[in-house]
């Protein structure tokens, strides 16, 4: 039961009785139920309600009509809470694969939730039976099954899968996200329809499709998620770039777990649940650039491998041209290419020069570029002699020597009578490596390193 201090289950309860109070129907409704009878504390608590959205508005001092049309009203408390309140509803055509054209308000229970979308998300319960009893079963009103499927672990849709998939197309991917952070299996009419209709999830738009499979990747299940993906025929359809890992060999000695998808599938089973959607994209996409880049041993030669010559520079363009199709925001977008990147970087860290392991440990949030490196190893050789280094050196050396005030800078390369040009950049690099090994100390010993290795500014 939630704890009697948590707002959103106060919030919802509230308004639960002011609905009713005002002579109509509600309850929670939808995913708070599920995780109720689960034992699971919800993260929101959303309310169904005979009373219409202007009633809604005019009962409660703030709300915001963020779909009015469809019914939903947000009620605004205290504290920054706000709770979803829908009006039970009967929906028309979904012409556009998304969202009803229309839609009919209701005063039934019941009709209400047969157009929801899973029956372990279709259940009510009355909040004031739950806190009397203890119980939430017995405080579930439960139309379609979906106390029994939660007892067997089914994810199964309400009435006709197919009807519900054509309704929103959406669904197919929340179908697969419930199924694996939940380890249900999915119902055998509910997986027919998803594989018969995954060709049209090109009708959802790039945000939400990223944003499923941007918690599939971080609610604690991606294996199982991303494998569900691909033996639906969504995968082919979201992420066809992924699809190409299957059946791409590597060399044994370095992949003894086998091809890349299996080694990127043990990569996704290893994220922690709280991982960032950053490092798990980066998970996800480290070695996509592999089945562009295979090239087979040459038989003639035993000492010969199995290769892919610049995997990284194209797994970079492949990981640029997804995360723009998905319409990743700048920010994730540079954080995801850079795990790509600079994966390989922990190959020579045993024999990197101070500066140029240095600059390596400054790389933003260099926290995931480690976390990745660690999964990377052991979904593969195990060894994590090199991670252990990196780590080490990350952890124990000052902010200060890592990424330490310049001695030396652009402007004091001009007032030394350098003229700015295409040597510019690989001045100022000389000094700060001599500053980053500790060979320049002071300002002077950096322009002498300059002076050493570029000339005297009349000669530059």
């Amino acid at each position: 039961m939630p704890s009697p201090a948590n707002p959103r289950y106060n919030a919802a309860r509230d308004i639960v009785l002011s609905l009713r109070a005002a002579s109509h129907q509600a309850f929670f409704a939808g995913g708070c139920v599920r995780d109720l009878l689960l034992g699971h504390q919800p993260k929101d608590f959303d309310v169904a309600t005979s009373a219409t959205p202007e009633v809604v508005q005019k009962l409660f001092p703030k709300t915001l009509a963020v779909g009015a049309h469809f019914g939903v009203i947000l009620v605004c408390h205290e504290g920054g809470v706000t709770t979803e309140v829908a009006t039970f509803r009967h929906d028309g055509a979904y012409s556009d694969g998304r969202r009803p054209d229309a839609v009919r308000f209701s005063t039934d229970a019941r009709e209400d939730v047969l157009r929801r979308d899973f029956t372990i998300n279709g259940m009510l319960l009355d909040p004031v039976a739950f806190e009397a009893t203890g119980d939430a079963a017995a405080a579930t009103v439960d139309f379609v099954g979906g106390r029994d499927d939660l007892a067997a672990k089914i994810l199964r849709a309400i009435g006709d899968p197919s009807l519900r998939f054509a309704e929103d197309k959406l669904r197919m991917l929340r179908a697969i996200r419930f199924a694996a952070r939940l380890n249900f299996e999915i119902d055998p009419r509910t997986l027919a329809a998803i594989r018969h209709a995954a060709a049209g999830i090109g009708q959802v738009s790039s945000e939400r499709i990223r944003d499923e499979l941007t918690l599939m990747l971080t609610e604690g299940r991606a294996r199982r998620a991303f494998e569900l993906l691909d033996t639906t025929g969504l995968l082919h359809q979201v992420l066809p770039e992924a699809v190409r890992m299957h059946g791409v060999q590597q060399p044994p000695q370095f992949h003894p777990e086998g091809d890349v998808w299996t080694h990127t599938m043990l990569l996704l089973e290893a994220l922690p649940h709280d991982a960032s959607p950053t490092l798990a994209w980066g998970a996800l996409l480290h070695d996509i650039g592999k089945p562009a880049t295979y090239r087979a041993p040459n038989p003639n030669d035993p000492s010969d491998r199995i290769r892919f010559n610049g995997h990284v520079e194209v797994g970079v363009r492949i990981a640029e041209t997804v995360l723009s199709r998905l319409r990743f925001s700048n920010d994730d977008t540079a954080q995801i290419v850079a795990l790509v990147k600079n994966h390989m970087r922990f190959a020579d860290v045993l024999q990197m020069r101070e500066s140029t392991l240095k600059r390596f440990l400054r790389l933003p949030r260099f926290d995931e570029h480690l976390a990745l490196h660690r999964l990377d190893c052991n979904a593969a050789h195990g060894d994590l002699t090199l991670y252990d280094f990196a780590k080490q050196h990350y952890e124990t050396a000052p902010a200060e020597q890592i990424q330490p005030k310049l001695l030396v800078t652009g402007r004091d390369l001009i007032a030394q009578g350098y003229r700015p040009g295409p040597q510019f950049k690989a001045m100022l690099e000389a000094a700060e490596d001599a500053q980053l090994e500790g060979r320049a100390t002071t300002p002077e010993e950096a322009i002498t390193i300059v002076r050493k290795n570029f000339g005297n500014p009349s000669t530059s």
